[in-house]
């Protein structure tokens, strides 16, 4: 029963998705809207998605602890200084991507 709201491993988690968006995505390319920039920004998620995937065939996921991976990956992203609106469309994908 408690197992069901310790979202330790699912936050973590959710930080190092954001690290990893902010190492291969800097903000520079965030906020360019240029076909090349968009591109990389595809291709990083597409990455975030396998790495989603291959957490999740390991992890059991309530639909809490999703919303708490999700909260630490968009508000590690918010402190970074990602755009709220680009911060929001990619924590959709990721969560998304946990189904």
């Amino acid at each position: 029963m408690f197992s069901w709201f310790s979202t330790k491993e699912e936050k973590a988690f959710g930080l190092q998705l954001a690290e990893f968006v902010i190492k291969e995505i800097p903000l520079e390319i965030v906020k360019k809207k240029q076909d090349k920039t968009v591109l990389k920004r595809k291709k990083v998620m597409q990455q975030v998605a396998i790495k989603v995937l291959e957490f999740k065939r390991d992890h059991r996921l309530n639909l809490y602890k999703k919303a708490q991976l999700g909260n630490s990956f968009k508000w590690r992203l918010l402190e970074e200084g990602f755009d709220a609106d680009v911060a929001g469309e990619l924590t959709t994908i990721v969560v998304r991507e946990m189904g």
